[in-house]
């Protein structure tokens, strides 16, 4: 088992090496994020819409 103050510094110099994104890449990386989600939830509902539209053409022909 390691010696807490050691384990300390061990994680203190590994947390120096991250490199953090600057302002300009996390507003980019979350514009484009939220612009991804947004063709995401569109595909989705517009296949949503064909399933739906299928099974009422194929439900109504065969119930009626």
């Amino acid at each position: 088992m390691a010696n807490p103050v050691q384990f300390i510094s061990q994680v203190r110099a590994e947390a120096a090496k991250i490199a953090w994104p600057n302002r300009r890449e996390v507003v980019t990386t979350t514009i484009m994020v939220l612009i991804m989600a947004t063709i995401t939830s569109l595909f989705f509902f517009m296949v949503d819409l064909l399933i739906r539209g299928g099974l009422t053409f194929v439900l109504r022909s065969v119930g009626g």
